[in-house]
C-alpha cells in the first residue's frame, strides 16, 4: 500500500466477521433434522431461489413458500422463522475492533453484505450494529449481491470515497479478490488476531 494513502472508511461483511453466517449450509443441515425435511430437494430448492432473495426479489415469506411450506407441514412459518432467526450469534471481538477503529480514526464504516431483508434487518437490530454503523450497502436494498463489483461501486458512490482510502474485512477471499480488483484494499478475515495484523499493515492498530 502506498504509505500516503490515508485510510477514512471500513467496508465490513456481516456474515463470517462480525456474526456467524445467518442461513448457511450447517444452519439448513440443522433445520432439515430438526423439522424432518427432505435434505435433498430442500437444499435443491434453496439453491434455485436464494439469490433471488437476496436481491430483494423475494420476501421471506415467499422464499419459505418455495423451499419449505410448497406442501403442508406440522409445524408453523413463525416456528421455522424463529428457527432460522436464531442460528446468528456475534463475533463480539470483531464487533468491538471495528468500533474502537471507528472511534480512534474518526472511520466511515459500511456493511457491504449479501443478506435477505427480514434476516438482514433482524440481524443488525438483534445484536446492536447500528451503534457503530454509517450506512448499509447490503443486497436485498440495492438488488446487487456480490461477487458483482457494482455493489461495490455503489458502496463507494454511497461513501463518496476513493477505493485507496477504503480497506474492506471480509471472510470469502473470492469477493476480497473482487474488491481488489476495483483498487479496493481488501483483507481476508480469518481470525480476530490475524485480521488486527493486517490492518496495521494499513495504519490501524489499537
Amino acid at each position: 500500500m502506498d504509505k500516503h494513502t490515508h485510510i477514512t472508511t471500513l467496508f465490513v461483511d456481516i456474515g463470517g466477521v462480525l456474526l456467524t453466517n445467518g442461513w448457511d449450509r450447517a444452519a439448513r443441515k440443522l433445520a432439515v433434522q430438526t423439522f424432518e425435511l427432505d435434505a435433498v430437494e430442500t437444499e435443491e430448492r434453496h439453491h434455485l431461489t436464494f439469490d433471488t432473495y437476496e436481491v430483494g426479489k423475494l420476501t421471506l415469506d415467499e422464499y419459505l413458500s418455495r423451499v419449505v411450506f410448497y406442501q403442508n407441514r406440522s409445524f408453523t412459518r413463525k416456528q421455522f422463522r424463529d428457527f432460522m432467526f436464531a442460528q446468528s450469534s456475534p463475533y463480539t471481538d470483531m464487533m468491538e475492533l471495528v468500533t474502537q477503529l471507528k472511534a480512534k480514526y474518526k472511520l466511515k464504516i459500511a456493511i457491504v453484505n449479501n443478506e435477505g431483508r427480514e434476516l438482514n434487518e433482524h440481524r443488525i437490530h438483534q445484536f446492536g450494529i447500528s451503534r457503530f454503523v454509517d450506512f448499509y450497502i447490503s443486497s436485498c436494498f440495492v438488488h446487487f449481491r456480490k461477487p458483482d463489483a457494482d455493489i461495490y461501486r455503489i458502496a463507494l458512490d454511497i461513501a463518496q470515497v476513493k477505493p485507496t482510502e477504503v480497506v474492506y474485512l471480509e471472510d470469502r477471499s473470492m469477493f476480497v479478490d473482487v474488491a481488489n480488483g476495483l483498487g479496493i484494499n481488501g483483507v481476508c478475515h480469518v481470525d480476530y488476531a490475524s485480521t488486527l495484523e493486517k490492518l496495521s499493515q494499513f495504519g490501524l492498530s489499537l
